[in-house]
């Protein structure tokens, strides 16, 4: 397994709406695989396929990660339904070094996608799960947490961002 790059934000494929993924191939298979070890790695609970540049709507999540490691899940073509609630939480992003933001949700979701044997699988999530599951969502969808973040907030980190890049 590979450790992949992870994008970081302001790179064009965190803003792209990602492809449907129409089989598993074995290089699919191989992505989820180096997805999990990059995840993990990079001490995430989650990462979408756009964050190691490859347009593509495949998620994986662990939201025993980093550390545990217990159930580590997969997800290609997830569709979101069903959402019911509303929370407030703090989220952070791989994608957005030193980047945190609070974020509005839905409570509790279903998810319905393959899982990496093509098997249709639906997950009913609340808490930490169902957030986790939106966040990733939201990158299929080439959104990041500076979409969720104020306008202020946003400039502030763009600043930032344009400093580093120039160093």
């Amino acid at each position: 397994m590979t450790k992949l790059r992870i994008r970081t934000y302001p790179d064009p494929v965190l803003a792209q709406k990602a492809e449907p993924v129409g089989e598993i191939t074995p290089e699919i298979a191989q992505l989820i695989k180096d997805m999990l070890q990059t995840m993990y790695e990079s001490d995430g609970v989650g990462l979408a396929a756009p964050q190691v540049g490859r347009s593509l709507r495949l998620i994986t999540l662990d939201e025993t990660g980093p550390k545990e490691r217990l159930r580590p899940v997969v997800v290609l073509n997830p569709v979101l339904s069903d959402c019911t609630g509303a929370k407030e939480s703090e989220e952070s992003c791989l994608s957005l070094p030193t980047f945190n933001c609070i974020v509005k949700r839905a409570e509790c979701v279903t998810v319905r996608g393959m899982d990496e044997q093509g098997q249709d699988i639906e997950i009913k999530a609340e808490g930490l799960l169902a957030v986790i599951l939106q966040h990733e969502i939201d990158h299929l969808e080439g959104k990041t947490l500076v979409n969720h973040a104020s306008r202020l907030k946003r400039t502030m980190y763009d600043t930032k961002v344009k400093k580093w890049l120039k160093n």
